[in-house]
């Protein structure tokens, strides 16, 4: 019923979040434990955005090839939603609610500080598209359709 993402720590010479992200797992639930019972008074919550998260990340989880998860963060405000690691690969996933997400600072530190090889973007709109050489911004609707986020 829950899920609990440990934090990937860096050797940096930031501060890094090291407690652990808990999300419900069951998005039916959160919202009914929210009082949420229509799609109007969930689009106007303040928890959409942690909704729309949780469910991402389950369904990523569902269908990426992963050997381990992690979040990350800095106290500073830089964060990446999920990062899975396969082998020595590692790969970052943020979940965007918005209709056109963009590359943001916390995306290029991402990038830059861990190392990673390719992030998603994931939003709900129809269209795959880059935002940089090795940032998508990617459907969440791709998911159920069988496409790999990291081939």
């Amino acid at each position: 019923m829950i899920r609990q993402l440990r934090s990937l720590h860096a050797n940096l010479r930031k501060r890094q979040v090291k407690a652990p992200k808990v999300y419900v797992r069951d998005t039916g639930l959160l919202h009914h434990l929210l009082g949420i019972d229509t799609a109007k008074v969930l689009l106007s919550h303040p928890k959409q955005g942690a909704s729309w998260e949780g469910f991402v990340i389950e369904q990523i989880l569902m269908t990426e090839q992963h050997d381990d998860a992690y979040f990350w963060g800095t106290h500073q405000g830089a964060e990446m939603d999920l990062i899975l690691r396969r082998g020595d690969r590692l790969l970052g996933v943020e979940c965007k609610r918005a209709d056109a997400p963009r590359l943001t600072p916390s995306i290029r530190m991402a990038l830059e500080d861990l190392g990673l090889e390719r992030i998603a973007v994931i939003y709900p709109g129809n269209k795959r598209f880059p935002l940089s050489n090795n940032v998508d911004a990617i459907p969440l609707e791709e998911l159920g359709q069988g496409h790999q986020l990291f081939p």
